[in-house]
């Protein structure tokens, strides 16, 4: 959920008028990035290959204050992903199969994405393994009446190609070549981390979360908070499993009502840590996101969203942990101003440990931030 500065209506007014320079802009970028991805194929993919989509925002993508909501461009970064993850793989002769998603790693928000911007997403496959591959994805906004342009979002996702006969059969991979033994080394290294990540995970995923009770404000439970949605047809892949975009949407949104309930201010995503997608949802599951505060720093909250599924038509199978992540907001004044985050109360020893996971995944983020901007400069 992104919250930033009210646009005025002039803004929404010129989408309508735009609509068709765009229109024809994106008709020549597709023909472009066709010929591009054809010639990578052909030079032996040094690179990976790379696939872009790009859509104009219009106000259905926007929360009521006029800025595109974080869910949106995550949802937009996993259809790109798995386009050019699954055209990747039925480059192979053998069963047809589709990519699916199974972890999302740190994603950072740089900039805000705006009602009548469009919103250009690049996929560039880099890393292959046996049976995985790792897309990393950039979303640049652009305003096409000024001609400016900004960075708003850089992510890798992991995905795994499932036959079209049989979900359960993972497909290998096609390698790509690389453009140094140092790029593939990097590569593994990613690739190593991220699955011991996933199996630390999966190992310490906690039973369905219980319900609140009521409390005061600035606990836990007060701004806990949950969504229930029921999968439909166009949520699903030809496999009639979930889009990871569809499920990140969901999560966004109930993060971001923790996060306005814990501050009562406009708030903004700022970060989401990786997320990693335990189980399949099929259609015709009902599923339950569930957010809330782990830990609360002077400028910023981390809130755990967790997604539980079960069967609509057979109860007697239970609910089971779909996904989980943790997201990171912050708070705003009327001018975009961050604003000092009310502290937690803490109830109990559960929530403590909680909190105390949190201030280290803070710290250590934090640290890495750091870190970067050295390297940086």
């Amino acid at each position: 959920m992104r919250c930033f500065r009210p646009r005025s209506s002039k803004a929404v007014d010129e989408v309508d008028r735009t609509a068709v320079v765009v229109e024809k802009r994106q008709a020549s970028q597709n023909q472009q990035v066709s010929r591009d991805v054809g010639a990578g194929w052909e030079a032996g993919a040094q690179q990976g290959p790379k696939a872009q989509l790009s859509r104009i925002m219009r106000p259905n993508d926007a929360n009521i204050v006029g800025n595109v909501h974080g869910g949106i461009i995550l949802k937009m970064i996993e259809e790109a992903g798995c386009i050019i993850g699954t055209r990747h793989c039925n480059t192979q002769n053998g069963d047809r199969c589709l990519a699916a998603l199974v972890r999302v790693e740190k994603t950072e928000f740089l900039s805000p994405v705006f009602i009548g911007e469009v919103a250009h997403v690049t996929a560039e496959i880099t890393y292959t393994s046996k049976h995985s591959l790792e897309v990393q994805v950039k979303v640049k906004a652009e305003n096409i009446l000024t001609g400016n342009e900004k960075l708003a979002n850089k992510a890798a996702l992991w995905y795994v190609p499932c036959s079209l006969q049989n979900v359960d059969k993972i497909m290998e991979v096609p390698p790509i070549k690389y453009a140094s033994e140092e790029q593939e080394e990097e590569g593994r290294k990613r690739y190593e981390a991220q699955k011991m990540d996933r199996l630390e995970t999966k190992a310490r995923i906690e039973e369905v979360v219980p319900p609140p009770p009521n409390q005061e404000q600035h606990t836990v439970g007060f701004s806990q908070s949950s969504l229930i949605h029921l999968v439909g047809p166009s949520d699903c892949t030809l496999h009639n499993y979930v889009h990871g975009g569809v499920t990140m949407k969901l999560m966004d949104e109930v993060a971001g009502i923790v996060a306005a309930r814990h501050c009562n201010t406009n708030i903004v995503t700022a970060s989401v840590d990786a997320i990693n997608f335990h189980r399949k949802i099929k259609k015709g599951c009902v599923v339950t996101v569930t957010g809330r505060l782990t830990f609360v720093s002077n400028k910023s909250m981390e809130i755990e969203v967790l997604v539980d599924a079960s069967s609509l038509v057979d109860a007697e199978k239970g609910k089971y942990r779909a996904v989980s992540a943790f997201f990171t907001f912050i708070s705003l004044d009327k001018d975009n101003k961050p604003l000092p985050v009310p502290p937690l109360k803490i109830d109990g020893e559960e929530e403590q440990r909680r909190f105390d996971e949190g201030k280290a995944r803070y710290l250590q983020n934090k640290a890495k931030r750091l870190a970067d901007k050295e390297r940086q400069q």
